[in-house]
């Protein structure tokens, strides 16, 4: 098969080559699932830049995100599996085939069964946006009723923050820096888009509610003084990437607000969670509640610009075509 592949830690154009491999066969609990579209997103170049390193087993095709049919089960699995439209998260962390491949191998919970209303699209732009949207959402209990702000409401996680939230009853304000941005986010849903570069943005913020009881956050150390602004007894701040240089967290303030502070990574999340947020995404994506982010499509011999793409901050879900 043909496969994007990376043997040592480095910059895309140095390190990844599209070369021909053997096509991989399922292992006990597995699937393998031809793949029609392979998501990118930011932990890819980290990871194959060495930010974030980990032993490589021979090689590395990269990619945990996907679309595709499954066309061979493992051990243990029900064969009836086979034929299934599926989408996948963290392929790429459960062994060397992730989904920049004519083929990926990967534990069967995560490949996720694709409602037949879901475009290929959308499934590839699942994934580690969607699971990590879900985990700060929900990880401190319902928020039907709920006032959820959500930071970077434009980028993959926060689209589907958005989307989760007001598929399951949160009033929702997100923050972003500009119109094209502000379109993205009102387009997702959201009830209210404020400009978080305006000086009165706190001030809107309150007028949509004087407290959040959830805050979605990308950039903890730049957005923290708006958030503590809008944060009470009952918010819990959420973080799910990490800045350049780690924050000076103002202990006094956060005490005053009596403010939770929760951070996660999706690699680490327990298990039932995880597992919880593919139902709880597929539910959604069954009654029609999730969309596609503006689409921008590499072939697979361009994984290295497609990379580079996500690197510089491109606006909506680069997919690779294998």
């Amino acid at each position: 098969m043909r496969a994007a592949r990376y043997e040592s830690y480095g910059a895309a154009a140095d390190v990844l080559q599209v070369a021909d491999i053997d096509r991989p066969e399922p292992g006990p609990g597995e699937v393998r699932v031809r793949i029609e579209l392979s998501g990118v997103n930011p932990t890819d170049w980290k990871s194959r830049s060495g930010g974030t390193p980990r032993p490589i087993d021979r090689f590395q095709v990269p990619h945990h995100d996907g679309t595709g049919v499954i066309d061979a089960v493992g051990q243990g699995v029900d064969p009836g599996r086979t034929g299934q439209r599926v989408w996948t998260w963290m392929a790429a962390a459960s062994g060397r085939y992730g989904t920049a491949a004519q083929w990926s191998v990967l534990p069967s919970r995560q490949a996720v069964a694709l409602p037949d209303s879901a475009s290929a699209e959308l499934g590839a732009c699942l994934g580690v946006p969607a699971m990590t949207a879900h985990r700060c959402l929900f990880a401190d209990g319902p928020v039907e009723g709920k006032s959820v702000l959500v930071a970077g409401g434009a980028g993959a996680v926060g689209h589907f923050a958005i989307e989760l939230a007001k598929f399951s009853g949160a009033r929702v304000v997100t923050t972003v820096s500009g119109p094209q941005k502000a379109e993205l986010a009102a387009r997702a849903g959201a009830d209210l888009v404020v400009n978080y570069r305006d000086a009165d943005a706190a001030d809107q913020l309150r007028a949509f509610a004087p407290q959040m009881d959830r805050i979605v956050e990308l950039a903890l150390g730049a957005n923290l003084e708006l958030d503590l602004q809008v944060s009470g007894p009952q918010t819990h701040i959420t973080c799910y990437a990490a800045e350049a240089t780690d924050p000076v967290l103002p202990v006094r303030k956060c005490m005053n607000a009596n403010v939770s502070l929760r951070f996660m990574l999706l690699y680490t999340v327990p298990p039932a969670a995880q597992d919880q947020a593919a139902a709880d995404i597929t539910r959604a994506l069954a009654a029609g509640a999730l969309t596609a982010l503006p689409v921008i499509r590499f072939p697979l011999d361009q994984v290295a610009a497609a990379q580079q793409a996500v690197q510089d901050g491109a606006v909506g879900k680069v997919l690779v075509v294998p």
